[in-house]
């Protein structure tokens, strides 16, 4: 009969594995993004009049907590798809996220922002993809897109080297932009949800 610990000591053993290759990749992949990208991102959130986010499934998760931290920036934000959320004009910004930049959803609104003047910033694997030639600026990620293509490879399932992504570049991004415009945290706490 197996020892209990055995056991034990051969799960933490594999879920430590697992975890450390999941944050071996995600550094990876980070650090593989564009700077320039990134510094024409912040610049393009911080200048534009509001801030729309839109994406499907896991994708659009990551954008609402990222919604969320650029609220407690103090930037006017909306998801589109909320019931509150009004329509998007000249001297907006909409961020996008699609891994393969033809999620139909997501491309159907940069394609609508694109017509009325909006500048969009897509979040994708796929810069020459529709969405990525619709897009004013583009963050590339490497990662595979959710059909495990592009080119690149994940030792996670489907789309979610990209959502993961997604999430830490946007919080990076937040980051960058929080200390560029020198806001304490208790300043930023004001704005958190007080409703809850």
């Amino acid at each position: 009969m197996q020892d209990p610990k055995d056991t034990e000591t051969n799960e933490a053993s594999s879920f430590s594995a697992s975890f450390s290759a999941i944050l071996d990749e995600l550094k990876r992949t980070l650090l593989a993004v564009s700077e320039a990208q990134v510094r024409a991102a912040v610049q393009r959130l911080l200048s534009a009049r509001r801030v729309f986010f839109v994406g499907a499934g896991r994708s659009r998760l990551a954008l609402e907590m990222a919604a969320m931290r650029m609220t407690h920036l103090g930037l006017t934000v909306y998801v589109a798809g909320e019931v509150v959320t009004p329509a998007i004009e000249r001297g907006d910004l909409l961020v996008v996220a699609s891994g393969s930049g033809t999620t139909a959803g997501p491309v159907r609104a940069a394609r609508v922002a694109k017509e009325l003047g909006a500048e969009i910033l897509a979040l994708t694997t796929a810069p020459t993809s529709e969405l990525g030639t619709l897009a004013s600026a583009i963050l590339t990620i490497p990662a595979a897109d959710k059909y495990g293509d592009r080119g690149a490879t994940s030792i996670q399932y489907g789309g979610t080297l990209f959502e993961q992504t997604v999430l830490l570049l946007m919080d990076t991004l937040f980051q960058e932009m929080w200390h560029r415009r020198g806001q304490s945290g208790e300043e930023l706490w004001k704005r958190h949800a007080n409703l809850e």
